[in-house]
């Protein structure tokens, strides 16, 4: 495969975009590669600069699960770009959105829209420290909650007491409620509520962690978590 075109946008966004991309990881770093650079996609299939035709197991991250250019999406789009793009104020469509998202999922009692991953995760947190009254948080390594302070976190050494930033920029006073420990051992979590669970407002996963790889939950860790 030819990468010669994608090498040489890489080039170019690297001098008015810092590091070259909008989000780190897409960099291609962690997996020793650079990034290509996409033209078009249609169903599960993206194509780059250079012609190469991949299937597409990024979805964007999630949202695209209805994959690319889906008619059924461009035709909504095309009804409904032209009455504005964007308001800054509330639209009915907005209430229909919220509706048919609390009648498909049985959990959801109300929905909070906002703009990403990261600010959603932020108002969750800050709604468990306000109802629990409690301070400190629990992540696991390797999954990815967004580029808020308190979430770009390494694990302490052992037994989590220590918080290590994983970004500079990030001050340690910032991290010193989040605690992050392996994922898929549940032990872990069990000895660390026994021993702080009277300080933990939640815990916070991907059911599914992405963003080191796909790696499943083994059975029973979601079970026991929820425990």
């Amino acid at each position: 495969m030819n990468f010669n075109k994608s090498h040489s946008l890489f080039e170019e966004a690297s001098q008015f975009i810092p590091g070259g991309v909008n989000s780190p990881v897409r960099s291609g770093k962690a997996v020793g590669t650079k990034p290509i650079f996409v033209t078009s996609g249609k169903g599960c299939y993206i194509t780059d600069v250079d012609g190469n035709k991949y299937i597409d197991y990024v979805c964007s991250w999630g949202p695209l699960i209805l994959g690319h250019a889906n008619e059924k999406v461009i035709d909504a789009l095309k009804e409904t770009l032209p009455q504005g793009t964007s308001f800054g104020i509330p639209t009915p469509l907005e209430i229909e959105m919220a509706k048919k998202i609390v009648e498909m999922v049985p959990s959801i009692e109300k929905v909070r829209m906002v703009n990403s991953g990261t600010e959603a995760v932020m108002s969750a947190i800050r709604l468990a420290r306000g109802y629990t009254g409690r301070a400190k948080i629990v992540k696991f390594d390797g999954c990815y909650h967004g580029h808020s302070d308190c979430l770009l976190v390494e694990a302490g050494s052992g037994v989590a007491t220590l918080a290590i930033p994983g970004s500079p920029g990030v001050p340690e006073n910032l991290v010193k409620d989040t605690i992050s420990l392996p994922y898929n051992n549940l032990e872990a979590v069990k000895n660390l509520v026994k021993n702080q669970g009277n300080e933990i407002a939640c815990i916070i996963l991907e059911p599914v962690a992405g963003n080191m790889g796909v790696v499943p939950p083994v059975d029973g860790y979601l079970e026991g978590l929820r425990e």
